[in-house]
């Protein structure tokens, strides 16, 4: 089959959910199907990244990612029946890269990563494959609550134009996928099709007991660009870390626990905030993620702003690293409370579910046994690839 794939970035290095999803995907794709990517990328992408994505397709044809945040975007969403988003996905040359393409060779079907490139594609004859990671507007809906209150107004106006638009996209496909469940019932389109994130369970590898870390480092990874992460971040260092102290104390626990915060582009006041003699920011740590996770006894990913299904919660679980998180945190997953995870909802709740975790073993070792067998049996790309294939082939 001849796919023609578009897409907002260019999924190398594979450092966010999209980049983990397109380039897994690509990838097992690849081995029966030629692969044709057409996609923005951004100014800090080279040349040997896109040479890495040619690795595992048959071309890759790229053009510049336009800068999101310009006061010509900001000026054109307070104006335009467009939400501010699609509007700095509109790119005039994504669409003449797209047209020649279509023109020069023949396509069994289009790929569309994510509604917000949809209107750079031409009228066509062909099936159009629509895959949306979340509901955008959600995502967004959520952040608007924990806002300033002057800026509330213009963000609520720009999340009911979001909606309008996704929901415009999601008709016009002619096949449509979520990640998840929940994110179908939004849809309201029964026809979607699931296709859920997944994880490479060959490369994070299930971690024995025995070889478990001596410091029992609580991790929290993730790209702080992205809202969520700033938030999760905030929720931890303001109330769930001082919260999980006090009741370590209360315990008499004596390790050395430390609050192990990885990624890049941590914020001034999330660093300030940081600034415990048991707290490790890691803003350039160079090791592989599965690295990472296995340096890690457990991930704590309170998510309060989220959409389709973490990462990074995989990763953990496919790696013996047992998870602490909130319910939205597996809202995507069927991952259950107790049995792959401990989930709760506030401070004490998580901290407890933390505390728990590095006293109890017996609770650790069930917790992260399940979890393996779980990302197994459910969530390895080379079966999740195989029910992106079963779309491909409904629609044709």
């Amino acid at each position: 089959m001849k796919i023609l794939m578009v897409s907002s970035y260019l999924p190398f290095p594979p450092f966010s959910g999209g980049h983990i999803r397109l380039y897994n995907l690509i990838k097992n794709l690849s081995e029966n199907h030629e692969i044709t990517l057409v996609c923005e990328k951004r100014s800090f992408q080279k040349e040997e990244d896109v040479r890495e994505v040619e690795k595992i397709c048959k071309k890759v044809i790229t053009v510049e990612r336009r800068r999101q945040w310009s006061a010509e975007n900001i000026i054109k969403a307070g104006f335009s029946k467009d939400p501010f988003l699609v509007i700095g996905h509109t790119n005039s040359q994504l669409k003449l890269a797209i047209q020649d393409e279509l023109v020069r060779e023949k396509y069994d079907l289009i790929h569309v990563e994510t509604f917000y490139v949809y209107q750079n594609l031409p009228k066509v004859s062909i099936p159009v494959v629509l895959v949306e990671h979340n509901i955008e507007h959600m995502v967004y809906q959520r952040y608007v609550k924990l806002a300033n209150p002057l800026l509330k107004p213009f963000f609520y106006l720009d999340v009911l134009k979001l909606k309008k638009k996704e929901e415009e996209a999601w008709k016009k496909a002619d096949k449509l996928i979520a990640v998840s469940k929940e994110d179908k019932r939004i849809m309201k389109r029964t026809d979607t099709a699931i296709v859920p994130n997944g994880v490479d369970t060959d490369t994070f590898v299930f971690r024995s007991f025995q070889h478990l870390p001596l410091e029992k480092r609580i991790l929290f990874i993730g790209d702080f660009k992205w809202i969520q992460n700033k938030d999760a971040l905030e929720f931890i260092l303001k109330e769930i870390w001082p919260t999980l102290n006090l009741k370590l104390r209360t315990e008499g626990v004596r390790e050395d626990i430390k609050l192990w915060i990885v990624g890049k582009n941590i914020p001034e006041d999330l660093k300030n905030l940081a600034k415990a003699k048991n707290i490790i920011l890691d803003e350039n740590n160079k090791e592989e993620t599965p690295l990472i996770f296995r340096q890690s006894y457990i991930l704590l990913a309170p998510l309060r702003v989220a959409g389709g299904t973490s990462y990074k919660i995989l990763e953990a679980m496919s790696s013996g690293t047992a998870v602490v998180t909130t319910n939205l945190g597996i809202v995507g997953l069927e991952a259950k409370n107790n049995t792959h995870v401990l989930s709760g909802e506030t401070p004490f709740q998580l901290a407890d579910s933390v505390c728990n975790l590095l006293l109890d073993h017996s609770l650790y070792k069930r917790i992260t046994l399940n979890a393996r067998k779980f990302v197994e049996e459910k969530y390895d790309w080379k079966k999740i690839t195989k029910k992106l294939e079963e779309v491909y082939m409904s629609c044709l």
